[in-house]
């Protein structure tokens, strides 16, 4: 039939070939975006030019790297005509993909005004509104402008809660939440958890929705512990978080559509929130020192992630894959395993070179663990220059902390770098204006007083510190920090002649240490039980010890020998610049096919 009837089936036929198209497994993106053209010169009607120029865009932006093309078509779907209610939605989708792109392309100061101006204009659209203010607050985050993105936030809570959308308030909040703890804004956190508990605990919907905001809850309230290095108080919350996820795994994915068109937002879908929890449950056996834990929890991780990066290349999963492997880089070192640490080092870097994003995040980590291996090697010219490195990359209160200890003994091993060692601890003094508010940072800062003042000779001071760190460590089980301070109080208590004490103390340290396990105090125990027992005139136990000790010094050794001689070894050298890519071995073993046939 002609008339408008006859150009708007036209119309339909076009776009639903080109569906067609579009959804063919593969897309056959050249014919999709051939039916798309051919409906513009038939002159449709206004609204469906614009979703027209919206779906060429969105096609070319998503399956081609024609970004000038899929930039046009969408400029156009932005500037359409508006005023008609259900049109509006073409001009927000269209805005949204835009600034997108200008984002991919780095002019976010385009990007800004535009998302701004779709915001004002989209109040009457609650889904629209709502993850417009979410994109825009994810551009500041974005920028590291964590203050413009919490107001924002701020503004979609309060929006949210007038459209009678609490399952969304509560998204809003939890979001704003996350970034007062990445700003360290903790006075603020508190009563905003505590509001959101509240919210989450009243919710009643989708029990997936409702689980799934559980666990973003209870994520931000485990890692405001372990932030606060508070091993032992966040286990009732870590708990939770592992139930709460075992729940979901049991639930299944109903599509069951809110009514409220403002409750149509995920936080995570349910597999990368099974990631999240292995990783923060890794996180905590690690500051803990459970490290035979972390490892496996590792393990199961690490092969979710891969099974998830073949199908969805979301950036979220390789920075859960970076924060995991940092995690098991340090055990790696306190376990005895450089050369496998070495190699994950690697791999860090690999993911890095992948994403400039990832690797300005992460500069600062990598190069702390660098640091934390040419100690393990010995190597404390190049650990001095890995630590300056990372002091000037980071930002981060806890990690700059962090590195300051560590290379306060790097100091102390050295012994002749006294004058830098000195305004090194009083940056963070335990005993006044310590830096930060974490309980395992201060437990390890007494622990380096402790260290220094044994080397100066200065026991009785020793003592005190040492006594202070296992005070700390005692009350929230920082099993690392509690054999270290045993062993080396054994150590002062043999200098002085008290044998018997002594041995009070390197008992404990010696089977904590392999609970752990720590490699290097198990070799130190074991050296200082041989040295007590020998003094005591115990022949066999001194025997039994010499033999543990020498076990110990085999494996380390060996473990030396390997990692030295990777090529991976040369990245002590790196401290300027991306990471360089000439020493890493390729994945998998390093000799060649070639060689073994």
């Amino acid at each position: 039939g002609g008339g408008a009837a006859g150009g708007e089936s036209w119309y339909l036929a076009l776009l639903g070939l080109a569906e067609h198209f579009r959804t063919s497994s593969p897309p056959k993106v050249r014919l999709c975006v051939h039916c798309l053209q051919a409906v513009l010169p038939r002159k449709p009607p206004a609204r469906m030019e614009a979703r027209t120029h919206l779906q060429l865009g969105s096609v070319l932006y998503h399956h081609t790297r024609n970004g000038d093309q899929a930039r046009g078509h969408l400029e156009k779907a932005v500037s359409a005509p508006g005023g008609i209610p259900q049109f509006e939605d073409v001009k927000f989708e269209a805005a949204s993909l835009l600034s997108e792109l200008y984002c991919q392309e780095n002019s976010v100061d385009t990007a800004k005004p535009l998302l701004r101006k779709a915001i004002q204009i989209s109040q009457q659209t609650p889904y629209w509104h709502c993850r417009l203010l979410f994109q825009l607050a994810q551009l500041h985050t974005l920028e590291k402008d964590l203050v413009s993105a919490c107001d924002l936030l701020g503004v979609g809570a309060e929006y949210a809660r007038v459209v009678g959308s609490e399952y969304t308030r509560a998204l809003f909040l939890l979001s704003k939440g996350m970034l007062l703890l990445m700003e360290r804004k903790l006075q603020e956190v508190h009563p905003l958890l505590t509001l959101c508990g509240q919210i989450v605990e009243n919710w009643q919907g989708n029990p997936i929705q409702k689980e799934s905001l559980r666990v973003f809850f209870l994520v931000l309230q485990v890692t405001h512990y372990l932030d606060a290095g508070q091993v032992k108080s966040v286990k009732p919350c870590l708990k939770q978080l592992q139930q709460c996820i075992q729940t979901i795994s049991t639930l299944h994915d109903d599509e069951i559509l809110p009514s409220n068109p403002a409750d149509l937002f995920h936080w995570l879908p349910k597999e990368h929130m099974c990631v999240l929890v292995y990783l923060v449950t890794v996180m905590h056996s690690m500051q803990a020192g459970y490290l035979e834990k972390a490892q496996k929890y590792t393990d199961k991780a690490l092969m979710q992630l891969e099974k998830l990066k073949m199908l969805d290349c979301s950036p979220i999963l390789s920075s859960f894959q970076v924060i995991l492997l940092e995690h098991i880089i340090m055990c790696r070192l306190v376990t005895g395993h450089k050369a496998t640490a070495l190699q994950e080092i690697s791999q860090v870097c690999q993911l890095c070179q992948q994403s400039p994003r990832l690797f300005s995040n992460h500069a600062a980590q990598l190069h702390t663990l660098l640091g934390l291996y040419c100690i393990s090697v010995n190597c404390m010219d190049n650990a001095e220059a890995q630590f300056t490195t990372a002091l000037r990359l980071t930002t981060h209160q806890e990690l700059w902390a962090f590195i300051v200890t560590n290379l306060a003994s790097v100091y102390i091993r050295e012994g002749n770098r006294h004058q830098e060692l000195y305004s090194l601890l009083e940056r963070i003094n335990p005993d006044h204006n310590f830096p930060v508010s974490s309980h395992c940072l201060r437990a390890a800062a007494f622990y380096i007083r402790g260290l220094f003042s044994f080397f100066q000779g200065r026991y009785n001071e020793a003592k005190r510190f040492l006594r202070e760190t296992l005070k700390m460590s005692n009350a929230e089980d920082l099993n690392r920090l509690t054999a270290c301070s045993l062993v080396l109080l054994g150590h002062i208590f043999y200098v002085l002649g008290n044998h018997r004490e002594s041995n009070n103390m390197v008992v404990p340290a010696m089977q904590l240490a392999s609970k752990i396990p720590d490699m290097s105090v198990q070799l130190w125990s074991s050296a200082l039980l041989r040295d007590l027992n020998k003094a005591c005139g115990n022949a066999m136990d001194a025997h039994e010890a010499a033999q543990m000790h020498q076990n110990f010094s085999q494996q380390l050794l060996q473990d030396h020998i390997e990692a030295c001689s990777l090529p991976e070894h040369n990245l002590i050298t790196w401290t300027d610049g991306p990471p360089p890519v000439q020493f890493q071995a390729q994945n998998g073993p390093t000799t060649s096919l070639a060689s073994l046939l």
